[in-house]
């Protein structure tokens, strides 16, 4: 072994010119099959890597994708991450992966970062407390293509990748509905996301169809957290005595909810029905097993990285701008049934 090989320690080993090394190394058409089997035996032997730094100086760009998402211990976020990984990794790329933690001035870091290391291109999630996609502009504004996903910004012209939150909140206060609930409140999350106002129209639409009136003091907008979920469901607690069901943004917030029930001695579902949304895999394990939405995010990343990695490869597609659905579905349980009806 060599300590830092180089280009030079394989061409003088097979005598060969560091040009003819780097093209075999790269696979050009022009080098003998034999000859590319044999630098590469070498380079293995000796331990070569190339230095990619070196190439995405001389190139103006790298094999690396970057993604920032608000947080990775959420499932949701998790799972769309290796959905990514899964279809760049097929198309020789790396994924470097950051985290906003939910914070605005963290996410502009990371986009700052992503830049300075020539990134490919960029997926993105916004943080919940981004309101306007301005600091992405760097991003677009040196070619670079960028996809958001989830939490999206309209403000942006870029390609997005969505659920179909308002149909599957309407489905789900529906079901409560037909579960028997009538006094069903809402935890949304902070007012300017995209997936807030989506959910939010989706629970209004499904009261008003079903002859139920919207009231604002069912309706409260919390951190899309279970600290957000606990102290929500105190609030509606304290104010809502006729309260029976909550109709939660996220599964995070509904296992705050579950908390909070617990610790007001409330049964689910039988005094406060509870359902989630992003099929977290808590939602199968807790008691009672908790009605949500799977939101697909393994799906979702990699149609993200799909349309990426086109927009990579194909300069025309970077001037194509367009919104995808990825269809979710509400998975029922036992938290929005009673017990007379309740399910696996």
């Amino acid at each position: 072994m060599i300590n830092n090989p180089t280009l030079k320690d394989i061409a003088q080993k097979l005598g060969l010119s560091i040009s003819t090394v780097s093209r075999a190394l790269q696979n050009h058409p022009d080098i003998n099959k034999n000859t590319i089997a044999q630098i590469r035996k070498l380079a293995k032997e000796i331990g070569y890597f190339p230095d990619a730094l070196a190439i995405s100086l001389k190139k103006k760009k790298t094999h690396t994708i970057g993604v920032i998402v608000p947080e990775i211990s959420h499932f949701f976020f998790s799972s769309v991450i290796d959905g990514i990984e899964e279809i760049t990794y097929k198309d020789g790329y790396t994924i470097l992966v950051t985290k906003s933690n939910e914070n605005l001035e963290r996410e502009i870091l990371n986009m700052e970062s992503l830049i300075s290391n020539r990134v490919a291109g960029v997926i993105a999630s916004i943080s919940q407390s981004t309101v306007d996609g301005s600091h992405f502009n760097r991003v677009i504004a040196r070619g670079t293509p960028l996809v958001l996903f989830d939490r999206v910004l309209e403000d942006l012209e870029v390609s997005k990748v969505i659920s179909n939150d308002y149909e599957n909140v309407y489905e789900t206060v529906n079901h409560l509905i037909e579960s028997g609930f009538r006094h069903i409140a809402h935890l949304a999350g902070p007012p300017h996301l995209n997936i807030t106002k989506n959910r939010l129209e989706g629970y209004k639409k499904a009261l008003i169809d079903n002859g139920l009136e919207v009231m604002d003091e069912m309706i409260i907008h919390v951190n899309l957290n279970e600290k957000g979920g606990y102290e929500g469901a105190k609030s509606l607690l304290k104010c809502l005595p006729r309260l029976d069901a909550i109709c939660c943004v996220n599964d995070p917030v509904a296992v705050g909810v579950y908390q909070q029930l617990k610790k007001a001695e409330l049964t689910i579902p039988d005094d406060v029905g509870v359902t989630g949304f992003s099929n977290d895999p808590i939602t199968k394990m807790i008691s009672p097993t908790m009605t949500t939405v799977d939101q697909h995010g393994y799906k979702m990343g990699r149609k993200a990285a799909e349309i990426l990695l086109d927009q990579i490869n194909n300069e025309k597609s970077k001037t194509i701008n367009q919104t995808f659905t990825i269809k979710s579905e509400l998975i029922i349980r036992n938290s929005s049934v009673r017990k007379i009806l309740a399910v696996n």
